[in-house]
């Protein structure tokens, strides 16, 4: 299968636990969508819920925040998805693989071999394989990553010239770099309040940051990652 196949260049960067633990996000700082986008479709969150992130990660998204207000007053980052554990990874790529589908108008059980291997390919463009390797885990369910948006004085969700999770070129970070100054400026605002504060855009993906996992660390030049996949102990902490 095509995700045997997948290794990020990111994967080759070590992991040294830190052992911090998983706490809740202050939702009452943020923008939040509700229901949450992944739980309306059935996924299953656990104990956690998706709004828990490292401790750090916590502080360093209040400080986003506050950049922001700084620039646009009255404008919330709003929290899309944090926390996943692998089995909701799962849960996804499943979905976003039937949802491709669809807008194919393909019959999975007609699939040639090719067509198959295309369709999980455009797939793992957005989704990062839910893998249970701990030398390779999805950055989401490490704790450090965060899906995230903004929101105006209004109340309004911007429009950032695509939706998250778009299986496109479109939610490629620079798309509209030639396109649409308008679409252009917002991504680079969101980006530049999230760089100020220690994250690192994922270079596919608009609306994904992270601080401290592999993908932080390949794109910062740091020798090793501080977060890996949670386990019950560092979990277990944040009660």
């Amino acid at each position: 299968m095509l995700e045997n196949k997948i290794m990020r260049p990111y994967h080759k960067i070590p992991i040294i636990e830190c052992g911090e633990a998983l706490v809740n996000i202050p939702l009452e700082l943020f923008a939040v969508e509700t229901p949450h986008p992944y739980e309306k479709l059935g996924a299953n969150y656990g104990e956690h819920s998706p709004y828990f992130l490292r401790e750090r990660v916590v502080k360093n998204l209040i400080e986003a925040q506050s950049y922001l207000q700084l620039l646009c007053p009255g404008w919330y980052i709003q929290i899309f998805d944090a926390y996943r554990p692998v089995a909701v990874q799962q849960f996804m790529v499943d979905y976003s693989f039937a949802q491709a589908l669809q807008e194919r108008e393909l019959i999975e059980d007609d699939l040639s071999t090719q067509e198959r291997e295309d369709v999980w390919k455009a797939v793992y463009e957005i989704w990062a394989v839910p893998s249970l390797d701990m030398n390779a885990p999805p950055p989401h369910s490490t704790g450090a990553a965060v899906d995230i948006t903004l929101v105006d004085e209004n109340g309004e969700v911007v429009n950032m010239g695509s939706p998250i999770d778009e299986m496109s070129e479109r939610s490629h970070p620079d798309y509209y770099v030639n396109r649409n100054n308008e679409y252009h400026h917002r991504r680079q605002l969101l980006n530049d309040i999230m760089l100020k504060a220690g994250f690192q855009r994922n270079p596919r993906e608009w609306w994904h940051f992270s601080f401290g996992d592999q993908m932080w660390a390949w794109l910062c030049n740091q020798p090793t990652a501080i977060y890996g996949r949670l386990d019950h102990t560092i979990m277990n902490c944040s009660k």
